[in-house]
């Protein structure tokens, strides 16, 4: 049975998880609460620190069987809290790289007391040596000017010069602004562009994202566009119906599998 598929159940996630059957899911990417604070019309982000990293436990041991023995996962974290996860998640998985995403945050204001901050920081982690990585599909172009910069005939047939070159470990990429035509009303939405990024290159087309921690819907927004399927969770039944509008747009239907309709979700099955 898959009628979990390409659904997001509005629910806790450590309640629904066990609806997704171990070993079926390509990657996991998600965007967990921080522990700042913030209101997401609930209290899973105004824990106790103890509190805070042991729930981060709990549900990473509740989603890593989920994943295939290729499979990886992506995870959104505070510089607070990054080091204790990623020891903990080094115990479980092979750690490939620490991003850090620029939010190109503007020079002004912030902290008198400490350096602004003005970036997230996001793990990328695998279960073992094969995991899928598809690099091709997310190179970034060269400029008119570097390639012309590389007309040596040592360069000539070059495949990475008309391919593009590796992204590297720092996204400069800006934060959603309300004029950004893709802002909702939710606090910490994430760009498309990184997401889309996560999904092409750590899961295989046809494949499954799971995020259990949905927000504004961007992992199952990003996943429909690119051809992946996606399950998910999300507590706040208003954050809920955000995400079945954005799923509904033209745009995200473009190259949607087949999803299920309404966002309640159902009598576990499996």
């Amino acid at each position: 049975m898959t009628t979990w598929l390409n659904r997001v159940f509005c629910e806790d996630a450590l309640e629904g998880i066990a609806r997704i059957p171990d070993g079926s899911i390509d990657l996991i990417l998600t965007d967990p609460p921080y522990n700042l604070g913030k209101d997401y019309g609930n209290a899973s982000d105004q824990q106790t620190v103890a509190d805070y990293l042991a729930w981060t436990e709990q549900w990473v041991d509740a989603a890593l069987p989920k994943l295939k023995p290729n499979g990886s996962l992506y995870i959104f974290l505070t510089w607070r809290f990054s080091p204790e996860i990623f020891v903990m998640l080094k115990q479980r998985m092979t750690m490939m790289n620490e991003i850090i995403w620029d939010r190109r945050v503007p020079s002004m204001g912030g902290s008198t007391r400490s350096f602004t901050s003005v970036h997230d920081t996001v793990g990328f982690f695998v279960n073992r040596k094969d995991y899928y990585f598809d690099l091709d599909a997310v190179r970034i172009p060269y400029d008119a000017e570097t390639k012309k910069a590389r007309s040596r005939s040592i360069f000539v047939g070059a495949k990475w010069l008309e391919v593009g070159y590796n992204p590297k470990d720092l996204w400069s990429v800006s934060r959603l602004h309300r004029e950004h035509s893709e802002r909702v009303d939710h606090p910490t939405q994430k760009p498309l562009e990184i997401i889309e990024r996560m999904v092409k290159a750590s899961c295989p087309p046809g494949g499954t994202v799971l995020d259990l921690f949905m927000g504004s819907g961007t992992t199952a927004v990003a996943a429909q566009r690119c051809g992946r399927n996606f399950v998910g969770f999300e507590l706040n039944p208003a954050y809920c119906e955000i995400i079945e509008a954005r799923l509904a747009e033209p745009a995200a239907d473009a190259k949607a599998p087949k999803r299920k309709p309404g966002r309640k979700a159902p009598a576990l099955q499996e």
